[in-house]
């Protein structure tokens, strides 16, 4: 028999990382809220009982962010603000053995395909006719579309398989389900997010399948733009650009992290690529779609990395002159085969070699941005901020690229499409007027 409380419980999900466990921690949501139970994102109040922390453990700065995020809630529940302290996702699923005994104050720690288990501390059971069914946290505009979970490479840098496991794939009428459900709910603008993208298929139908996905999945009444993150560079898919270069509603955009451009750093980091090849595959995608963004991201300070090295990599940002760049400096990480070698370089020595890389894309982004001056482009507008509207284009995406600033009395809403045309041209930011 249960005992009977004095008060409902009210659960807050804090979310760390990616947009991978954006996507979980909205699942989770959607399966309490189904099981009757009140729950918030990343609540600002103390207005919740139970405090569920989703985590990353991808590099050294997400892990300490975690366990600080993990320490602040556990305090919260040594003073008597909160009642239950739970901890998911990567950090507990790689750490959970040492965590437990260092951090006893939690109530309970689940990996990252725990979910049952979660719902179970609450009584509460999964409910697998909800399959594709999540409680947004991002505006109703826009929403993130996991393909697939984990991954299959071998990239001596990376413990996203120790973490997430091998590559299982959703089938096409799974996803498409989710991508309908998602349009009910308001959405517009789908980002398809997998550990990797171009895999998508490799293991349910033996054979890659992201261009047959993006074909139905640009039919779904009501998706306005679709987006690519995350598409490895090896053995890439080209038949995608072809569905990209017919279907209008996928943005001319890829996200392609190439990591390096040496060949030592590429071969050290098992990335079965060299730089001839990628520089090959950027010009073959060019010559498919020539206005296509390209996003890439690098890795610098990776074990053996030299001053030639980071040279070479600034040569060849200068030659591609990608759209948007995103740097992280190497982690060391137990269990990845990189971890073998000795990580000789300081962290100081890192950032100084990030800083390079970035003052050379900030000069690319500049140019690249101040081309847009006095063309017309299609907007989506994110909020309005400071008595501006926020928006981007379709070479843009959430939080990691260019935003359109807006100034206009003209009453917009989020998810509303405009034409704007550019009058001003900044390092990662464009400025525009209403037409």
């Amino acid at each position: 028999m249960k005992s009977k409380k004095l008060h409902r419980d009210v659960v807050n999900i804090t979310t760390l990382g990616c947009s991978k466990n954006l996507v979980d921690s909205e699942v989770l949501s959607g399966q309490l809220a189904a099981n009757g139970i009140e729950v918030k994102h990343e609540s600002e109040k103390p207005d919740y009982t139970i405090s569920i922390i989703n985590t990353c453990g991808f590099i050294d700065k997400a892990k300490e962010e975690s366990i600080n995020t993990i320490l602040e809630h556990v305090a919260l529940k040594e003073d008597g603000l909160l009642e239950k302290v739970y901890v998911t996702g990567c950090l507990s699923e790689r750490y959970k053995g040492d965590l437990e005994s260092e951090i006893p104050g939690v109530d309970a720690w689940f990996g990252t395909m725990e979910l049952p288990n979660i719902l179970k501390a609450f009584e509460a059971d999964y409910k697998s006719e909800l399959v594709g069914e999540r409680m947004l946290s991002t505006p109703s505009h826009y929403a993130y579309l996991k393909i697939s979970e984990g991954c299959n490479r071998t990239c001596s840098f990376c413990a996203i398989p120790l973490m997430r496991g091998k590559h299982v794939s959703k089938t096409i009428e799974q996803i498409i389900q989710e991508a309908e459900n998602l349009v009910k709910k308001g959405v517009k603008e789908i980002m398809l997010i997998a550990q990797e993208l171009t895999y998508y298929g490799l293991d349910i139908y033996k054979e890659r399948k992201l261009a047959a996905l993006l074909e139905q999945l640009s039919d779904v009444k009501g998706i306005e733009w679709i987006r690519l993150h995350y598409a490895y560079p090896h053995k890439f898919p080209m038949d995608v650009l072809e569905v990209m270069k017919r279907k209008p509603n996928i943005c001319n955009y890829l996200d392609m992290p190439l990591q390096h451009a040496s060949d030592n750093m590429l071969a050290a980091m098992k990335r079965q690529i060299t730089k001839t090849e990628m520089k090959q595959l950027i010009a073959d995608i060019r010559t498919t779609i020539p206005d296509i963004c390209l996003r890439t991201t690098l890795i610098v300070g990776f074990p053996g990395e030299t001053e030639a090295d980071i040279q070479e990599l600034k040569d060849f940002l200068e030659e591609m002159r990608f759209d948007r760049v995103g740097v992280f400096t190497y982690s060391h990480e137990e269990d990845t085969s990189a971890f073998a070698l000795e990580d000789t370089l300081s962290d100081e020595v890192k950032e100084e070699r990030a800083q390079e890389i970035m003052a050379v894309q900030q000069d690319i982004s500049l140019e690249k941005n101040q081309a847009k001056v006095g063309q017309i482009m299609k907007v989506i507008i994110d909020k309005r901020e400071a008595g501006r509207y926020l928006g981007r284009t379709e070479f843009d995406s959430v939080e990691v690229d260019n935003e359109v600033i807006i100034s206009t009395k003209k009453k917009l809403q989020p998810g509303d499409f405009v034409m704007v045309k550019i009058t001003k041209a900044f390092d990662y930011d464009l400025e525009g007027e209403l037409l």
